[in-house]
């Protein structure tokens, strides 16, 4: 029986069963420690392509910035848990900082009061010149005051440094991070579609990203902030195997629970009604359905699953690097996964984050065996020389070899290995 034909919760089976084979593999070949961290990087993975798969698959929303969203979550995990810095505290630095930020709070809240000058009767074209221009004062205000102090921070004390809380707080804070910006960001660029939405949130992840990695007051920049703390007892104490295993066990519980959570939710009216409005918005509309709402909501819950993911995997990696959010790995890896699985279906983006991220990890190792093979024949037979930099290009084929995998799924599985099975209620 060809697996088109086979019935999809037997094929599901099928194709979970098989994908031991290669989990398996890695165990064997590289060794358990190696197999033990890659685990706990496709469970990170799996989460934020969750995020992206109720995104897209649930709404038909085209993010192409979750780089930015991890980042968020990657930055979160490092101000709350690494110790705090005695430099930055025990000095007038703070006090400072504190009146910077007041005035930026103070220019947030002048924006958004400008912004409903319509409800008083003020026309819709001078309320938005004002808001402008009232944004343009407020952001000058706050760069200016903001230079001196960030430079003094820098010089006196290197950066402010963390509040040393449980990593698992700096998880949740990431989510609730992502989830305000994707909150601010959805009321700009929610009214675009398709194409238009994705420049939009993948300029946005790059201004993130940025921001990131030029703030040295607040991130340290490209000299990277690490090691981070784990919420579990690190290698030093239990070896590399014991303690990964239990970081998996962490994010395979969080998997559990969200993938409960997003189940329910998808079978409930709400899910229901994202689905309408993915499929045809104008019939949804005429049914009295809140548009715009909705679509909002689908955009911030994705958004807090994507910076719950990156807050886990920067912890996991014990480094926080802005310049290590690239979109490759952060963005079209993930879309990868979401492509292969099935964009829409939860079991199918988990069987799709574990495969891409073996054959993301593994295809660098198996490319450079397989030119070492080349080299060595053409050696004995031909009298080749071989080439000094065979470790970077077999690093390169792995973005060959995942380009070539979404070409092969969109060709012959359009709607990925586990299609999304709409229930049909009557």
């Amino acid at each position: 029986m060809k697996l088109s034909a086979m019935p999809q919760s037997r094929r599901d089976l099928l194709l979970f069963l098989t994908l031991l084979i290669p989990v398996f593999g890695v165990f064997l070949a590289m060794g358990p420690a190696y197999g033990a961290r890659m685990s706990v990087e496709a469970a990170c993975y799996a989460i934020i392509a969750l995020g992206l798969t109720i995104q897209w698959g649930y709404a038909g929303q085209f993010n192409a910035g979750v780089m930015g969203f991890v980042a968020l979550g990657g930055v979160s995990a490092m101000l709350l848990s690494v110790p705090p810095n005695p430099d930055f505290w025990n000095s007038d630095l703070p006090g400072e900082l504190a009146r910077v930020l007041l005035t930026l709070v103070a220019g947030i809240a002048l924006v958004v009061a400008t912004s409903r000058l319509h409800r008083l009767g003020v026309s819709r074209r001078i309320r938005t010149v004002l808001t402008v221009g009232v944004a343009l004062i407020a952001y000058l205000t706050f760069i200016n005051q903001l230079t001196p102090v960030a430079s003094a921070i820098e010089s006196q004390a290197g950066f402010i440094g963390g509040m040393g809380l449980p990593a698992w707080v700096g998880w949740l804070v990431g989510g609730a991070l992502a989830g305000g910006i994707g909150y601010f960001i959805g009321h700009i660029c929610l009214g675009l579609r398709s194409d238009y939405l994705a420049i939009a949130t993948l300029g946005i992840a790059e201004i993130i990203k940025a921001f990131l990695k030029n703030a040295d007051w607040l991130t340290r920049g490209t000299a990277t902030v690490s090691p981070l703390p784990w919420p579990t007892p690190g290698a030093g104490e239990l070896g590399f195997v014991l303690s990964r295993s239990i970081y998996l066990s962490i994010t395979a519980v969080m998997i559990a629970v969200i993938f409960f959570l997003l189940h329910r939710a998808y079978h409930a009216p709400w899910g229901r009604t994202i689905r309408a409005i993915r499929d045809n918005e104008v019939s949804a509309a005429a049914m009295g359905k809140n548009i715009n709402k909705r679509r909002l909501e689908i955009f911030v819950f994705g958004c807090v699953l994507m910076g719950i993911g990156g807050a886990a995997l920067t912890s996991f990696n014990s480094i926080f690097d802005p310049s290590g959010y690239l979109p490759l790995n952060h963005t079209f890896l993930v879309l990868a996964m979401v492509i292969l699985g099935g964009p829409g279906n939860n079991l199918g983006t988990l069987f799709g984050a574990v495969l891409v991220y073996i054959i993301w990890i593994m295809s660098a190792p198996v490319a450079l065996f397989l030119m070492d093979l080349v080299v060595m024949a053409g050696q004995a037979w031909f009298g080749w020389e071989s080439a000094g930099n065979l470790d970077s290009r077999a690093l390169q084929a792995r973005v060959f070899v995942i380009g070539l995998l979404i070409s092969l799924v969109l060709r012959y599985a359009p709607k990925g290995l586990m299609p999304e099975r709409v229930p049909h209620h009557r």
